[in-house]
């Protein structure tokens, strides 16, 4: 098995989230690696497109709050930090390939629903990370 030094940590902070991130606490511990969450928060603008002339700057602000919020006691039940906490908004797969790149991340974990079917293999974001990560990505399956 690799030796791995900083461990990335993809969450939507669902009851799921637990999951991967059990997988990724026993990976640190047996690697004394360090541990980061990351949560991404896609634009409202992404979801309707450009084509509804509304300003979703409050809105996005309070989904940032509330995330926030859900991020800090999740990482609390978890042991993670303050400062290895990361929450971001874009695209989330770009936001966790440069998240991973500026933490020297060796490895990402993420949940996959295990969908059937050889295109639903993994969900899209999970996909998304795995082409184009520069590094290991281990995809927790999650869900039924």
């Amino acid at each position: 098995m690799s030796q791995y030094k900083n461990i990335l940590v993809a969450i939507d902070l669902s009851e799921e989230s637990n999951m991967v991130a059990e997988r990724a606490r026993a990976l640190a511990d047996a690697n004394q690696a360090a541990l980061h969450f990351i949560h991404v928060i896609e634009p409202l603008s992404f979801a309707y497109g450009g084509d509804i002339p509304m300003d979703f700057s409050g809105i996005q602000e309070e989904i940032h709050q509330q995330a926030t919020q859900q991020m800090r006691r999740f990482a609390e039940q978890h042991g993670i930090d303050v400062e290895h906490q990361t929450i971001v908004l874009g695209k989330p797969e770009v936001e966790i390939h440069s998240a991973a790149k500026e933490l020297g991340t060796d490895l990402i974990v993420i949940g996959s629903h295990g969908r059937h079917g050889l295109a639903l293999l993994m969900g899209s974001t999970a996909n998304g990370v795995l082409h184009g990560a520069s590094c290991d990505v281990l995809a927790v399956r999650v869900g039924k």
